[in-house]
């Protein structure tokens, strides 16, 4: 495809410049699969280049919420002054970005999710998603992002570029998984990731893809047994804390550990999936035919499960759903929508209740302050029925 995303390049230098100086790098990433894979992709080109990691962070969701936390940026204040890269977050962090500025770090944002009404402080920005970017495709993942931006740093290191064209492709394995885990659509770029991706996975040299391959008699690489074998257990283990478990598993080199690690996993996913079909049952009883959207909460759902439940309740209802853990002083949620509602716009709506918030069209998220969630069931409600009324007066 013609072009590049905007600001690519620009980012590749940068992160080149920081490897040459011996500059401190730390590498923040969303705690799935999509943002773990995107920290692997940059971690292991900066070390082919010479370069060190000082910190990797994963946000733990269920605790900190999405993206860049308070949290986050205290236990890592210590490595200041630092290039602080974030991937697959980092687009709706206005506050966090300003308090990381302060504190030192020059920020990146790698990421793929829908721009809101303004745009971070941070130093660079790459998201296709970006209103001034022309990159003609704008639904990839963030790993497909990622990729993007490894090759562009070895293309500016011109010596090492045609040596490692074998290695950035091996990486396109980790692009296959994001971007099916993610869900964004297959076509266009997406559908030349996955089909290449799913080639090298039935060749892999990571010894956690090896393990867990053979333990769950993955045979012929398509992708619903991807699906079923691969992606599903990895994803038990995301959002498990700032030194994710997933993140572990496919760097580690030991194929003993790995082993340990892999029966884990899928021994996790089976409870999950229980657990998820517990929740399921409990919303869907809860559904009335004159719900313009569904709107349910819970202190005892896990944050990690409401993504899959709010997808199959969504398929079944065909309605906006928001989902949530309630919280002593605040909820975190999950949004999923039909094709014809985008989920960010409505939240763009009531934005003053909230405290983040962002995402895809079809696929969000949110952070409120418990004692606003009435306020902003009551605000949904208001545009949802005005957005059902402008399509009746068309």
């Amino acid at each position: 495809m013609k072009g590049k995303i905007k600001n690519l390049r620009k980012a590749a230098k940068r992160i080149l410049r920081a490897i040459k100086n011996e500059e401190r790098i730390i590498l923040y990433g969303d705690a799935d699969l999509d943002g773990i894979g995107s920290v692997i992709i940059l971690k292991e080109t900066i070390e082919k280049l010479g370069g060190k990691i000082s910190a990797f962070y994963f946000p733990e969701r269920e605790k900190e919420g999405y993206g860049i936390t308070e949290k986050s940026l205290n236990v890592l204040k210590k490595n200041a002054p630092a290039l602080f890269i974030t991937l697959d977050c980092g687009i709706s962090n206005f506050k966090e970005v300003k308090k990381a500025n302060g504190l030192g770090f020059e920020v990146i944002i790698v990421d793929h999710h829908q721009v809101l009404d303004k745009m971070p402080e941070a130093s660079i920005i790459v998201d296709p998603k970006q209103e001034t970017d022309k990159y003609p495709f704008k639904e990839m993942a963030c790993v497909g992002v990622a990729y993007k931006l490894a090759e562009a740093i070895f293309a500016e290191d011109k010596k090492s570029y045609p040596k490692n064209k074998q290695f950035l492709k091996e990486f396109l394995e980790l692009v296959a998984l994001g971007t099916i885990a993610d869900q964004v659509p297959l076509i266009n770029e997406n559908e030349k990731f996955v089909k290449e991706g799913l080639k090298i996975l039935n060749y892999t040299s990571r010894p956690g893809l090896q393990v867990l391959i053979e333990l769950t008699g993955f045979k012929d690489g398509g992708l619903q047994e991807v699906q079923q074998k691969i992606t599903s257990q990895l994803k038990s283990s995301e959002n498990t804390g700032s030194l994710n478990g997933i993140f572990i598993f496919l760097t580690e080199k030991s194929f003993a550990k790995t082993e340990k690690m892999a029966l884990d996993f899928i021994k996790e996913a089976r409870r999950k999936k229980n657990q998820s079909n517990d929740i399921y049952s409990e919303v869907e009883g809860k559904v009335k035919d004159s719900d313009v959207f569904i709107f349910q909460g819970n202190k005892e759902w896990p944050l990690i499960l409401l993504g899959g439940v709010a997808s199959r309740i969504c398929r079944k209802f065909k309605k906006p759903v928001f989902l949530y853990k309630i919280q002593e002083k605040e909820n975190t949620g999950t949004v999923r929508n039909p094709g014809d509602v985008n989920g960010v716009e409505a939240m763009m709506h009531c934005k003053e209740l909230l405290e983040t918030y962002g995402g895809h069209a079809k696929a969000s998220g949110f952070r409120i302050k418990s004692k606003n969630i009435k306020k902003f069931k009551k605000c949904l409600s208001e545009y949802f029925r005005k957005q059902i009324n402008l399509k009746e007066n068309d």
